[in-house]
């Protein structure tokens, strides 16, 4: 029976993901904190991962045949995740994200606005690490979230104790009010009420993805043998913020009501006034058929409609997306 660990594996897409590897018949191993009880059926370690001693005893001598990280947010957590698993699996995934393309957080390459974002846009080969910076703090990482996804990236493309291969996930979506961000029930509540939405008069599309859809993507390169590097993973059709609120509009019956905003300003999730739609050509040549993102949405819109405790007015339009 296959081993995988899971680190933070106990709500949303991990929570999923935990049940199809299950289902799929492998033994699997939650680590987190213990704030939140691991899935049924699964072995727990409760243990903080950024304290390498600790999740170095709470391993022991166990070893997996995978390791999926739902939870690295900066090179230091990568940097003791490595030494811990260096010599206990033979693969690591790790779940990143579209933020790490954001031109706004680094200087990268230009891609015209008609041409879906590699990811050689952003390779971890190269990227420069510094764990000096204040990945401790909070407000520091809430405002570099990008860059210590991408610095996390290099770590462990660096480390070569074990195959390494990383999935940058688009907007997540799906699932009511597990989706506990709340950006999709945010514009769904205004559009319901009847208030403003701030969105940028030149907003450009992004892309999306389901939470069954991105679970089955981890699932599947768990998995896999044949590759290793960024994977970019979004349902076909990218969506701007008119187009989702059109959308909303015909499930609801209440036509959008929008605050124009220049580039630049604060807006609502989803409006995005600079170009890193991603290109998902690298997975689908290795195998993964994705769906498109009207397969999924109005059912997930059903959804979000029926969800009464999604937070919606505490969203922050410049949090980072759960990945």
């Amino acid at each position: 029976m296959p081993k995988i660990c899971v680190i933070g594996g106990s709500r949303y897409v991990g929570k999923l993901l935990v049940k199809r590897l299950q289902t799929a018949g492998q033994q699997v191993t939650v680590i987190n904190r213990g704030s939140t009880p691991s899935p049924p059926g699964t072995e727990h370690l409760i243990v903080d991962r950024n304290d390498e001693a600790a999740l170095s005893a709470a391993l022991g001598s166990a070893t997996f045949d995978v390791v999926i990280d739902q939870i690295c947010y900066t090179p230091v957590q990568a940097e003791i995740a490595a030494r811990a698993f260096h010599d206990r699996t033979r693969r690591y995934v790790m779940t990143s994200t579209i933020e790490v393309y954001d031109p706004a957080t680094a200087a990268l390459a230009t891609v015209p606005h008609d041409t879906p974002v590699p990811e050689e846009i952003v390779d971890p080969t190269t990227w420069r690490v510094a764990t000096d910076l204040p990945w401790h703090d909070t407000a520091y990482l809430q405002t570099h979230y990008a860059e210590g996804k991408r610095q996390a990236e290099a770590v462990f493309t660096h480390h070569q104790a074990f195959d390494f291969t990383v999935v940058r996930s688009a907007h997540v979506l799906g699932g009511g009010a597990a989706e506990f961000t709340g950006r999709l029930a945010h514009h769904v509540e205004r559009i319901t009420h009847g208030r403003e939405i701030a969105a940028h008069a030149e907003a450009l599309p992004t892309v999306f993805i389901h939470y069954e859809e991105l679970a089955g993507l981890l699932e599947w390169a768990a998995a896999a043998t044949g590759f290793t590097g960024p994977l970019n993973a979004c349902s076909d059709g990218p969506l701007d913020v008119y187009e989702l609120g059109a959308m909303i509009a015909a499930r609801t019956g209440r036509e959008p009501v929008y605050r124009r905003v220049a580039a630049g300003e604060p807006a609502s999730p989803f409006s995005i006034d600079r170009h890193y739609a991603m290109s998902n050509a690298r997975a689908k040549n290795l195998g993964f058929p994705f769906s498109h993102t009207t397969d999924w949405l109005p059912g997930a819109l059903t959804e979000a409609l029926h969800a009464t405790a999604a937070p919606t007015e505490a969203v922050d339009a410049t949090a980072a997306p759960i990945t």
